[in-house]
């Protein structure tokens, strides 16, 4: 049998069970203690899960009960001080919850943490390991609806950072981590809605342009307007030869190109085997064979700073942010009002005698990318 390893959970909320749930049902792990400031939610695990230990903080689980791995389940401002205090055990393998950090800096810092100690490590998004989003994926690499040109997301009930996070990872998937030139995002924040608590978006669009013009739409919010009849979250995946059409979560795409005319609908058995336990598991095997892969942390830190690239958008009076991030400057404020009528003085420019702008080799683009792959 393969070896098993003990694990530890930071955190009872939403992804805590989760992940307390994959490693319960896994063979691979003994899950052995949780950590978390409400006494209720210890009292409710505890009841769940017979047996296992209930400490109020991460420091008190740390020194009384260290373990192979753990997972940090906190919310996303707690990821770097609970990582660091981890990084102190010897540690075989972490689990860090998406979004890595509420912005992209600490994101990147906590990815650089883990990577000096070597150590493997998992970032459960579950779109990477469900059967119907990784035969999308597959498609798309795989030439079946041509090029991709636009992805177009439609999400109620959520946000940019909460579920936008999700999203932007499994475009950022789509395109094989192509470098996006800027993102463009605008949102009405009237209701002063939270979320996970994070504060977020009434409604907002979020807009992304990667080097080669491949573009994604995001529309996010309390209440979004479908074009279709579905419940919460449409992919629409279109390319030059073909589109397909999926649901989030649910296990089930559709397929439009030459091979499939009139459309086609593939329907999956998501079975027993949770999402997070196929992430938990995926991280026992490179436990076992001593070779972290971050590939999936890295994907996962490149949807982060789109993330937060919306928001500075936003709160920059919808300006386009160039990536890198961390390169940006805000512009100063401006008083040009587009749609209202020009006075003829003022300054500003002819729209109708800009210079050429310079031509993108796009075919260049696309091999140089290629090759980075």
């Amino acid at each position: 049998m393969s070896h098993q390893y003990t694990a530890a959970v930071i955190g009872a909320g939403m992804g805590g069970r989760a992940s307390m749930a994959g490693l319960s049902a896994s063979p691979r792990f003994q899950l052995v203690a949780f950590a978390d400031i409400q006494a209720e939610a210890r009292a409710d695990i505890q009841d769940m899960y017979p047996g296992i230990r209930a400490f109020s903080s991460h420091v008190e689980m740390f020194a009384a009960c260290p373990t192979d791995i753990v997972c940090v389940s906190t919310w996303p401002p707690s990821h770097l001080e609970v990582t660091q205090a981890a990084l102190n055990l010897p540690l075989k393998g972490i689990l860090v919850e998406k979004p890595l950090a509420d912005n992209f800096a600490v994101g990147r810092q906590i990815l650089e943490l883990i990577r000096a100690r070597n150590l493997s490590m998992a970032v459960p998004h579950g779109l990477l390991v469900a059967d119907h989003s990784t035969q999308v994926l597959e498609r798309v690499h795989g030439g079946e609806i041509g090029e991709l040109k636009l992805v177009e997301i439609q999400c109620t009930g959520w946000d940019i950072i909460n579920a936008g996070i999700h999203w932007l990872n499994f475009f950022v998937q789509l395109t094989g981590r192509e470098p996006v030139e800027y993102v463009l995002a605008a949102c009405d924040a009237s209701t002063r809605t939270y979320r996970d608590s994070m504060q977020v978006e009434t409604l907002a669009v979020t807009y992304a342009q990667t080097a080669s013009g491949t573009r994604v739409v995001m529309n996010t919010g309390d209440y979004i307007t479908f074009s279709e009849p579905i419940d919460d979250t449409l992919f629409r995946l279109i390319g030059s030869r073909g589109t397909i059409d999926f649901y989030g979560w649910e296990p089930r795409y559709r397929l439009l190109n030459a091979s499939y005319p009139h459309g086609q609908m593939f329907e999956f058995d998501p079975g027993p085997t949770t999402l997070h336990q196929r992430h938990l598991e995926n991280l026992a095997a490179q436990m076992d064979r001593a070779q972290p892969d971050y590939s999936i942390a890295e994907g996962s830190l490149a949807a982060l700073e789109l993330c937060e690239a919306a928001y500075v958008s936003i709160r920059n009076g919808g300006v386009p942010v160039p990536l890198p991030l961390d390169a940006f400057t805000p512009p100063p404020p401006v008083d040009w009002q587009p749609g209202l009528p020009y006075s003829g003085h003022g300054g500003g420019r002819n729209g109708r005698r800009l210079p050429p702008r310079p031509q993108q080799n796009d075919q260049a683009i696309r091999n140089a990318h290629m090759e980075d792959e």
